[in-house]
């Protein structure tokens, strides 16, 4: 082939860095965006933050006394510098960045409770921090039983052995037999001491520990369980031994028949059954919770419902004056110059990100206005096309505001992709939100009669009575949904 040069004119898309940070912060949640914000403090010298919520802490000094978070020798703030704006405006409350604001004053109004506390007594109770103590784990409460209940060595192993094969709910994994045949030979263990080990073990607390299966587990309990009658106690036991799924299932004609037993006693089995805990280890857990942090409040005024960005959320940030007065005079170049510009851009795309979420909640709110008066049955239809073509933005970008975000209203707090949901057509012609089918669901097997509950067939008659077009599979595909049980595992006696 022959080479030859030729010129050819075309266009494309391309995101700057300052675009790429701003769609970046947008979808970000509140407590991922502070992430992201102490790793561009940490990289950026030129960046302040005048909110830090480590101002007001104390730390604790080599000798146990308590001081003040601030650094030694540093400085008090000059007379007459000029505080930082106020933290009630929805522009995320940072500066310009030009480098003309002065520190922030922090020093003369702090509190003195740092100072109260270096004043006491060494032997005051309050003059030392009190640390949370650690929590016990299932092991930990297990072996602490062991050491007080169990002398022998050989034994102590042997039930050691056992609460290590335990898992978080308590219940032992693995087979006998299985822990037999993976013991060494020269150990000349018996089958008969695991099965012994394994008595003890469940002997100790909480009550169910070491069961093999679900139905050992509640028998154990029903055994120890108090001021339970015998007649009572052996029709339980029965039941959770031989007919478990039959009680799961709610097959209480069968139970009857089988039990040889009226209504009367077999609800008070059903009582007794309801009184164990299937899980008895779970309590030991060290799970973590997560936490929700709002980034808009709704309230209710005269004029009707208004929306405000959480204070708390929203940082402050600003230029160092210091570094901003050095470049002006022509002393720094290079890398500070690039890192002031970047400063500058995430001040400005932090107050876009916070100013286009208070947009968008607005613009719910305007259209949800009677899901705040009166719940979840009056959520109207909304979709993401609808706020956009409002606020002339684009989809994406309402769906990255609404991802992640958080707004706390008077019936809760709600994540702001649930205010939008499909519909379903009416007889009238008009449309019914999803959230609100789902809402009337909940109030008509809330409602419903116990022993006669409601099918799927006749929620979705009910609902078409009141004028909502409703398949009894979608009404089963919303009942899974909300975690509502089928018809024949909500019948009670």
């Amino acid at each position: 082939m022959k080479q030859s040069l030729q010129l050819r004119t075309s266009q494309h898309l391309a995101l700057t860095p300052q675009l790429q940070q701003s769609i970046r912060l947008l979808q970000l949640s509140t407590l991922e965006l502070h992430q992201e914000l102490e790793h561009l403090l940490s990289d950026n010298p030129l960046l302040e933050r005048l909110d830090d919520p480590l101002d007001n802490s104390v730390r604790l000094l080599a000798d146990g006394a308590i001081g003040s978070s601030a650094a030694p020798g540093e400085a008090a703030p000059e007379p007459g510098a000029q505080d930082a704006p106020p933290a009630d405006a929805p522009s995320a409350e940072t500066e310009s960045g030009d480098g003309d604001s002065a520190p922030a004053e922090s020093g003369a109004d702090s509190d003195d409770w740092g100072e109260a506390a270096r004043n006491k007594a060494p032997d005051d109770e309050d003059s030392r921090p009190q640390l949370e103590a650690s929590a016990v784990t299932l092991r930990e409460h297990l072996m602490e039983q062991m050491r007080l209940a169990v002398l022998g060595v050989r034994d102590r192993a042997l039930v050691e052995l056992m609460v290590d094969a335990l898992d978080d709910n308590g219940y032992l994994t693995e087979s006998l037999e299985e822990i037999f045949e993976r013991m060494p030979p020269e150990l000349e263990l018996d089958l008969d001491e695991l099965k012994t080990a394994l008595s003890l073990l469940q002997s100790f607390d909480p009550v169910g520990v070491g069961a093999r299966n679900a139905s050992e587990c509640l028998a154990l309990q029903i055994r120890r369980m108090p001021g339970v009658p015998m007649v009572t106690r052996r029709m339980a036991l029965k039941i959770v031994t031989d007919h478990l799924t039959w009680f799961a299932q709610r097959e209480f004609n069968k139970l009857k028949k089988s039990l040889d037993c009226d209504d009367e006693d077999l609800r008070e089995a059903q009582c007794v059954i309801r009184q164990c805990n299937p899980h008895p280890g779970a309590a030991f857990g060290s799970g973590a919770s997560d936490y929700v942090v709002p980034d808009v409040i709704v309230r209710k005024s005269k004029n009707g419902w208004t929306v405000t960005l959480n204070n708390e959320v929203m940082p402050r940030l600003r230029v160092n004056s210091m570094y901003a007065n050095l470049l002006k005079q022509g002393k720094g170049e290079g890398q500070m110059g690039a890192q002031l510009q970047e400063a500058k851009w995430l001040i400005k795309n932090m107050r876009q990100r916070f100013d286009t979420i208070l947009r968008v909640a607005q613009a719910i709110v305007e259209r949800q206005r009677n899901f705040f008066s009166h719940g979840a049955v009056a959520m109207r239809p909304l979709v993401l096309r609808e706020i956009a073509d409002t606020l002339g933005l684009h989809e994406s970008t309402i769906s990255r505001v609404t991802t992640q975000k958080y707004m706390l209203t008077p019936h809760g707090m709600f994540e702001l992709k649930y205010f939008f949901g499909s519909h379903v057509a009416t007889e009238a012609g008009g449309e019914a939100s999803s959230t609100a089918i789902r809402a009337l669901i909940v109030q008509l097997t809330g409602a419903e009669d116990p022993k006669n509950p409601l099918s799927d067939s006749k929620i979705a008659d009910m609902l078409g009575e009141q004028g909502m077009v409703i398949a009894r599979r979608t009404v089963a595909k919303y009942r899974e949904a909300l975690k509502i049980p089928p018809v024949t595992l909500r019948k009670c006696l």
